[in-house]
């Protein structure tokens, strides 16, 4: 025997692809593409798994989700703006009023310069309210100190990757 499924709901499943994914190429403050990141919307959370080149060695840097739809190298990339921020909260997992929708944790490089990780954004998605497709991925050139206003302490801006 079939069911028979509301057509409201049959158009809500269809709607929702499981686990839909997006990408980023990373670039260099001289330009140059030095790593990517994959991005998967899991619906709890984007999980993002990146591997990036030429970044400071053996060192704990940050790694963020900004407003900006842009990564221009001769602006030092602040062309990507502030993070990610829809709900008006303050910087820091530390922080009682935060953390920002595009705080993410530090990563460790490898004593060669790359970095190979994932990371788990919670409070956005691919798709919806608090989609990030179109913004930026920030590298810096430290690690975030959770706390800080506005951005972490976590020095220049080294790398930024557009999500598409």
């Amino acid at each position: 025997m079939s069911k028979i499924i509301p057509a409201a709901a049959l158009a809500a499943l269809l709607a929702t692809p499981a686990f839909a994914g997006s990408a980023a190429t990373f670039v260099n403050r001289s330009g140059d593409e030095i790593g990517t990141a994959t991005l998967t919307d899991t619906g709890k959370g984007v999980l993002i798994e990146t591997s990036v080149k030429g970044l400071p060695p053996a060192q704990w840097i940050a790694l963020h989700v900004h407003e900006g739809t842009t990564c221009d190298a001769k602006d030092e990339f602040k062309s990507a703006g502030g993070h990610f921020n829809p709900t008006g909260a303050e910087h820091g997992y530390l922080n009682e009023k935060g953390p920002h929708a595009g705080d993410l944790p530090n990563l460790y490089t490898g004593t060669d310069g790359s970095l190979h990780g994932e990371s788990f954004a919670p409070m956005v998605n691919l798709s919806g309210e608090h989609a990030i497709v179109g913004k930026a991925l920030v590298i810096h050139a430290g690690k975030d100190d959770y706390t800080s206003q506005p951005a972490g302490n976590a020095g220049n801006r080294i790398a930024c990757a557009v999500i598409k």
